[in-house]
């Protein structure tokens, strides 16, 4: 048996069997091969079907892996030396409905860059297993390697919240060594990496490219709906942040190697070495040179890169103020100078004749002009004619004195000539009552 294969079944004897393991007479029925059709007996054929197939999925929870062989399967479930019968038959029937996949079907749909970075990690169609489905067979071959489809969603899962929880949350660009790093308590192994990575670029949440040798992986960014592809300018930010990476690793060396010339130059001076301990401090002194220009060169892309962060926020509060712009533009549709200034002016007219209404009901204005309505009702020959006296002289006045305002202000006028008559109607009920 191969040592990983070994080191699998080690892993999966672990794995919580349930209380019909213990079972003799169960287990030999749960051992038993399958019918040759469901339809013979459902109840035999369900009832292994609901014992294998959850059991199948836990064992490969247990051990971290997304993918299972039915060799593995064989030696994870062996019980006093004998094996499930009936293992092959699960197998096909999840795959069936779904529940796994070929690993070769799983990575038939990725583009170029993942199919060339695969290579001897994503099988291809075994041979043995396309000519056993021409030939009717139907057998499962015992290494042929399926995905456990919820398996593999998990994975990708955890995989994404690992990214959008990290510091490496704020570059969208990340190389492969860096995506492995980040999954080590995740995936197990690359091939589960890799399983993961190609759900993900399913679900369309990452991207893989090559640049220059480099295996990248582009991840999903906050208000996006899918993952765009990798651009220029991102490649040439990913290039910068590899250059001060390196550049602050050679700068360090640089630092621990002059102080190592310093140490051996004190040694040597104190053994009275004064000739080679001279030739330590210059070395120190060139190494110190080196390391002088590498650090500026280390602030020059620093600098870049901050000026490229600092680019990103404006580039960010001007597409906050732009919305905020559309929105107030939005808001104040309508809204002219104009009209705010004929409000205010309606406003203003409505205050005013409310003081003069609130002046005559005070009873004042009203005495005064009942007073003198009758000190010269000797000048009409009736109420009605007093009351057109006074509609008709009130309309010359209003006509004098809003005419030459808005259409806004000539009907406040109309209001208060209404409010006038009002007044007039209540004098002419008291001329008439009078007489």
């Amino acid at each position: 048996m191969p040592v990983s294969l070994q080191q699998k079944v080690s892993t999966s004897s672990c794995l919580k069997f349930p209380p019909d393991w213990e079972d003799d007479e169960r287990m030999s029925f749960l051992f038993s091969a399958f019918k040759e059709n469901r339809e013979v007996d459902t109840t035999d054929w369900d009832g292994k079907m609901n014992f294998w197939t959850p059991l199948i999925v836990e064992s490969c929870r247990r051990r971290g892996s997304v993918c299972v062989s039915l060799q593995e399967l064989n030696e994870s479930f062996r019980r006093k030396g004998a094996v499930p019968l009936g293992l092959g038959t699960v197998v096909q029937t999840m795959i069936r409905s779904g529940k796994v996949q070929k690993e070769s079907d799983f990575a038939a749909n990725v583009d170029s860059g993942w199919l060339s970075w695969g290579v001897g990690l994503l099988l291809v169609r075994p041979l043995k297993w396309t000519l056993s489905a021409l030939l009717g067979s139907g057998r499962v071959p015992l290494e042929e390697s399926f995905v456990v489809i919820e398996l593999v969603k998990e994975k990708a899962s955890a995989l994404l919240a690992a990214y959008r929880n990290s510091p490496l949350a704020g570059r969208s660009l990340l190389s492969f060594q860096e995506i492995r790093s980040l999954s080590s308590d995740i995936c197990p192994d690359e091939t589960t990496l890799c399983l993961a990575l190609l759900q993900l670029q399913r679900e369309k949440h990452v991207t893989v490219s090559l640049h220059e040798g480099d295996k990248l992986v582009k991840f999903i960014q906050p208000g996006q709906g899918r993952v765009s592809p990798v651009s220029e300018v991102e490649l040439g930010i990913y290039q910068l942040q590899r250059s001060e990476k390196l550049l602050e690793e050679r700068v360090e060396a640089l630092g621990q190697e002059a102080e190592k010339c310093k140490e051996q130059a004190k040694a040597l001076m104190k053994e009275g070495k004064k000739t080679q301990a001279l030739r330590y401090l210059k070395g120190r002194k060139r190494v110190e040179r080196k390391a002088d220009r590498l650090y500026t060169q280390l602030e020059t892309v620093k600098g870049i890169l901050d000026r490229i962060a600092s680019s990103q926020t404006d580039r960010l509060v001007m597409q906050a103020y732009q919305a905020g712009v559309a929105a107030l533009r939005i808001s104040l549709k309508g809204v002219t100078v104009e009209r705010a200034e004929n409000l205010v002016d309606q406003i203003q007219e409505l205050c005013d004749t409310q003081d003069e209404v609130n002046q005559t009901l005070a009873g004042g204005a009203l005495d005064s002009s009942i007073q003198q309505s009758f000190s010269f009702s000797h000048k009409f020959t009736s109420a009605e004619l007093f009351k057109s006296h006074v509609c008709e002289n009130y309309t010359k006045k209003s006509k004098h004195s809003f005419g030459k305002q808005t259409n806004a202000k000539a009907k406040l006028a109309q209001i208060t000539l209404l409010w006038y008559l009002f007044f007039c109607e209540e004098i002419v009920n008291c001329v008439k009552s009078s007489k």
